[in-house]
């Protein structure tokens, strides 16, 4: 269904209908978001794992992650010119279902043995990925200004349940692969072709009317700004938008980072896949399960006050990665967990910070940009990974990366102290 005039006009005569709509939007990312969460957790549990057991090395094993990181960044730009286009049920449904077809090509490539078809598919892959980051932006078109950290928070807890589950699964995955003769570990990127394409369903189906089209027509059919239109211009706006980027990419290279060399770590240690599938399970839910308190938080004490917070949490991850044993998985655990949570800070404070400095009529294609940077971000962070862990070792890797977490203090020092000196 179009966002036609009569539609449209329903929406801007009742406030009431837009809050019911505002509510029914997030119903239906909540539940394309638990399946876009499983879906994710294929390539983050076991991608490294099987690039590393059909190449016969572990030296190339941040590959994976790059490659679907790459995908996802291209990816990013096209669903967010979809969306600004078509709307968001057209840009989000597309790709989820591409990333379907990508999890898809990656068991034909364990089946087949073709390096170059694994490589391949796992870009495309990466739209799924991409996808299921940018469906939390769909539940902010239609939420007050006071709402958006909670609405962003709410499709990111969604994606918990599948994303923990996921990991979790990679055993009874692998036996069901097994029993197909498919390799073991391409059963969960089974698991991810099924996910992927129910939640594009979910969304293509019942995302109508189109949350971002009735926001857009809204704007356009104002006789008089709304406040939030009126703040969301000039330069104190490009440097918020240039400081939530900084905030999310930054996150998002030390996460991917520290997170795609922790199965090759533990399994150089001797840890179990099933070890290694409850650890990563963890840090999921740490990227995910605090966001409703997150959100809270990034609406009631404020977005900068929670991107120092993301540094400061992340520093504590890496200094516990760095030092923690071997051998432990408690310590590990403990890491991951830390490296999730400082994650969740970054992303919904820095969401927080773009939705607040753009209007409708560019909100889409800005998130879209914005979300190829995080993606470009995480590629390199998944890339260097394996090559740092390779000569120094993971020790230094995890250093290094809470260490550079700290960066974002004095950036989000400065960009407070421009925008006072701009609004006085």
């Amino acid at each position: 269904m179009k966002a036609t005039d009569e539609t449209i006009q329903v929406y801007m005569d009742s406030p009431e209908k837009r809050q019911q709509l505002y509510r029914r939007t997030l119903i239906i990312v909540v539940i394309s978001q638990i399946f876009g969460g499983a879906g994710l957790a294929a390539g983050i549990t076991v991608g490294a794992l099987l690039a590393g057991e059909m190449l016969g090395t572990n030296a190339l094993a941040g590959l994976p992650a790059a490659l679907f990181t790459l995908g996802s960044a291209g990816a990013a730009f096209a669903v967010g010119r979809l969306s600004n286009r078509f709307g968001r049920r057209t840009g989000l449904a597309a790709g989820f279902i591409t990333g379907g077809v990508g999890s898809l090509g990656v068991v034909i490539a364990a089946v087949t043995g073709s390096i170059f078809l694994l490589f391949l598919s796992l870009l495309i892959y990466g739209a799924g990925t991409a996808t299921n980051l940018q469906a939390r932006y769909a539940g902010t078109d239609l939420a007050t200004k006071k709402q958006r950290g909670t609405a962003v928070s709410i499709a990111m807890f969604s994606t918990t349940f599948g994303a923990v589950a996921g990991p979790n699964l990679v055993d009874v995955m692998g036996r069901f692969a097994r029993s197909l003769g498919i390799p073991e570990l391409a059963g969960p990127f089974i698991l991810a072709a099924a996910a992927f394409l129910i939640a594009g369903l979910v969304l293509f189906i019942f995302l109508r009317p189109d949350p971002f089209l009735i926001a857009l027509k809204l704007n356009e059919h104002r006789t008089v700004p709304d406040t939030d239109e009126l703040q969301a211009s000039g330069a104190v706006n490009r440097r918020t938008i240039a400081t939530g980027a900084v905030v999310m990419v930054l996150t998002q290279v030390v996460m991917v980072a520290i997170m795609t060399m922790t199965p090759i770590h533990m399994g150089y240690h001797g840890h179990t896949l099933q070890a290694i599938g409850m650890v990563i399970g963890f840090h999921i839910a740490a990227m995910y399960l605090p966001s409703p308190l997150t959100g809270i938080l990034v609406d009631k004490l404020g977005r900068p006050f929670m991107a120092v917070a993301a540094g400061v949490t992340l520093l504590a991850s890496g200094l516990v990665a760095a030092f923690a044993p071997g051998g432990s998985v408690l310590l590990m655990t403990l890491a991951l967990i830390l490296l999730g949570l400082g994650w969740n800070f970054g992303l919904i404070s820095g969401t927080a910070m773009i939705v607040d400095s753009t209007g409708p009529a560019n909100r889409a294609k800005t998130q879209g940009t914005v979300d190829v940077f995080i993606a470009l971000g995480g590629a390199s962070g998944g890339a260097m990974s394996g090559m740092v862990v390779a000569g120094a070792g993971f020790e230094i890797l995890s250093l290094t990366g809470g260490l550079l977490s700290l960066i974002l203090i004095p950036i989000i020092l400065r960009t407070i102290k421009e925008n006072n000196g701009a609004a006085g």
